[in-house]
């Protein structure tokens, strides 16, 4: 890009749009085009851990449970790979209260992480020739994961003018016998948009149509604050099967504890 963008910012450095834009990437972007003396202290929007602003803390409940768990001496050992089934079980109950369809502890699988659900998600789906659809702007590790495996990553639009939307004719037009899943984030990650009931169905409807599943990034659930309140994708696993990822980190303020899940929707399955 030439020229002067104004504000202070100059064209010292070529601006590059790779598919894969980054909050980082663009700030930093911004700060090396920007004239030394404009430099002004940056308020964070977007920090992913919560836990390093001391007004924030995690509630004594869940540090009374880790401290009566240590002091036992009953978790020492190896777990289970899929995790403890008292986990499980307190997962499947507490994600059930919001679906038709109730889950079982056999239908949760934990993880070190949201980010360890992703590769795991991936891991189980990859095949050779796959694609995968991720919305742009996105979630990065996603596109990071889908390499290692050698799946191709096709990109969708989310749609700003209607409240971040997935372009669903973009889908369609995307996906082929191919792809193993259209991966969609809600509340969404960067933008913050949270996702209408009649959004939701209509991407499942998708799925369905396309003969693929939905990979529902939850990790922001029930933080929405505007309109719209969030709705778990799992409602409609009876559409199209839906692989659930969340953990405690957000909303529980917990993100150094890595607990992350990985769900199966798919009441028909």
């Amino acid at each position: 890009m030439e020229g002067n963008l104004g504000g202070g910012v100059n064209n010292q450095i070529e601006i590059e749009t790779p598919n894969n834009i980054t909050i980082k990437g663009i700030l930093g972007l911004l700060m090396a085009n920007t004239e030394a003396t404009d430099i002004k202290k940056v308020i964070s929007l977007g920090m992913g851990d919560p836990t390093l602003y001391s007004c924030f803390h995690s509630p004594d409940v869940a540090h009374d449970a880790v401290i009566e768990s240590l002091t036992s001496h009953k978790f020492n050992g190896y777990s289970p790979t899929v995790g403890l089934p008292q986990t499980r079980k307190a997962i499947a109950d507490y994600l059930s209260r919001e679906l038709p369809e109730k889950l079982c502890a056999d239908d949760v699988y934990i993880t070190a992480g949201c980010t360890q659900a992703i590769e795991l998600a991936l891991s189980i789906l990859a095949r050779p020739g796959s694609n995968i659809l991720l919305p742009r702007p996105g979630f990065p590790i996603y596109a990071l994961c889908a390499a290692f495996r050698h799946i191709e990553v096709r990109y969708f639009d989310l749609i700003p003018d209607k409240g971040w939307e997935v372009d669903l004719n973009a889908v369609e037009a995307l996906a082929d016998h191919n792809t193993i899943g259209i991966v969609v984030i809600n509340p969404g990650n960067p933008c913050g948009n949270v996702y209408s009931y009649q959004h939701l169905q209509e991407i499942v409807e998708t799925a369905k149509k396309l003969r693929t599943i939905v990979i529902a990034d939850e990790v922001y659930g029930h933080l929405a604050f505007g309109a719209n309140p969030f709705v778990p994708m799992g409602i409609f696993g009876d559409i199209a099967p839906v692989l659930t990822l969340g953990s405690l980190s957000k909303r529980w303020l917990v993100p150094g504890w890595r607990l992350g899940w990985l769900v199966t929707n798919d009441p028909n399955g």
